[in-house]
């Protein structure tokens, strides 16, 4: 047998991510800092790393690479490492070749003679909430689909929310084997929710609660807001402040690995129910908002203890509704923006509890996000662009 076929695994010299990430809180762009990471691995690993672009490679913002290397197309088993960024609208393309890779992965880890191979990384950026400029051609998040499908130990999903949360995540799926590791995130100048030190113990944990948008870190909630995806954990976070003001107490939740919300064996990421409940309770109402498609969170939620016919959880997200718009309007026109995640908030309350004060209110307070969307819809349609309502920054 050929070692150089079977056995010839060598682990890249990835550098501390920390080195590149955002220590003063500014907003940053996820896939800027990430070609910043990548141009010190590709000068550490000459002969072992490679980066296969198809197009948009500078488009996606990850042109630091260019610093010290042109563009090389090389991907192999024979002891390589690859990493694959795309537009998120097009590397569907390449599914049946993800599909063929993780099935034959998945039969050689159960073969003894077979040895470790790096794993398969791609980058899916210019996602569909910032292609407002491309149009509906270019909104289309069903890889994620195709990835659930596969044999579920073979696949990483991460949906980084921040800059420093997206360089944790490469740098860990750099040294990764033997997996489909795909990771979701802005080119945009986005928020940076969390530090150095807070973004590597989040990725580890693979969710958490955000205390410091929470109501009393967290405690005794009466609705869980979750975001799954950068643009959306926005919104979370601008929903969260919107009901806090109206008195309702809140918890913050953000899931970088979207594999945690499986059921508990059917990936060795997901979460055991205890610590599932633990975070999303057990009969609190929770606001699920996603980057993609919600029918894949319901998916994922179906088998837990927690039926979604109990319409305790509500799952946000897209909705097949893109078109050429300003960038808040795609959350707006997708109901996933921050007026229809307090909404949607409001109404699980009260259903929750009739007799309480929020249920009291719920149809003042219903009323009121919805006439917002509205407000928000006529001045993007007057000026242009979004307004400095939803545009400011919610850090």
């Amino acid at each position: 047998m050929s070692q150089e076929s079977n056995d010839n695994f060598i682990p890249l010299d990835v550098p501390d991510f920390e080195q590149f990430g955002v220590t003063d809180g500014r907003e940053a762009s996820p896939m800027k800092l990430s070609g910043a990471l990548l141009a010190e691995v590709v000068k550490r690993n000459p002969n072992t790393f490679r980066i296969f672009s198809p197009d948009e490679f500078e488009s996606n913002k990850l042109h630091g690479v260019f610093e010290v290397t042109s563009l090389a197309k090389l991907l192999s088993f024979l002891g390589r490492h690859g990493l694959f960024p795309s537009y998120e609208a097009f590397l569907g393309i390449v599914t049946t070749m993800i599909a063929q890779f993780a099935k034959f992965r998945k039969m050689a880890v159960e073969t003894k003679w077979r040895g470790d191979v790096a794993s398969l990384n791609y980058i899916e950026t210019s996602t569909l909430w910032r292609q407002e400029h491309n149009g509906f051609s270019h909104q289309n998040p069903g890889l994620i689909g195709n990835l659930l499908t596969l044999p579920r130990a073979m696949t990483r999903i991460y949906l980084p929310p921040d800059a420093n949360c997206t360089l944790s995540v490469l740098a860990h799926c750099l040294r990764s084997k033997n997996y489909v590791n795909l990771i979701i995130g802005s080119k945009a100048d986005s928020p940076s929710f969390l530090n150095v030190e807070e973004a590597t113990k989040h990725c580890i944990a693979g969710v958490s609660v955000w205390k410091k948008y929470s109501t009393d870190e967290g405690l005794n909630p009466d609705i869980v807001l979750v975001g799954i995806g950068v643009e959306v954990t926005v919104e979370v976070i601008a929903a969260a402040a919107l009901l806090q003001k109206e008195g309702v107490r809140v918890r913050v939740i953000n899931v970088i690995d979207l594999m945690v919300l499986g059921e508990e064996g059917t990936h060795p990421h997901a979460l055991t129910n205890t610590a599932f409940d633990a975070l999303f309770g057990k009969d609190t109402p929770v606001v699920i908002n996603f980057h993609g498609y919600p029918t894949h969170v319901k998916a994922l939620l179906f088998s837990r203890n927690q039926s979604l016919a109990r319409k305790r959880f509500e799952v946000l997200g897209y909705i097949e509704e893109g078109t050429t718009t300003t960038p808040w309007s795609m959350l707006r026109l997708n109901k996933a923006g921050r007026y229809d995640v307090a909404e949607k908030a409001i109404g699980l309350i009260a259903g929750h509890n009739p007799t309480g004060r929020t249920a009291s209110r719920a149809q003042e307070l219903q009323s009121w996000f919805r006439h917002q969307n509205t407000i928000q819809e006529k001045y993007a349609m007057e000026h242009g662009q979004d307004s400095e309502e939803v545009t400011r920054s919610v850090v």
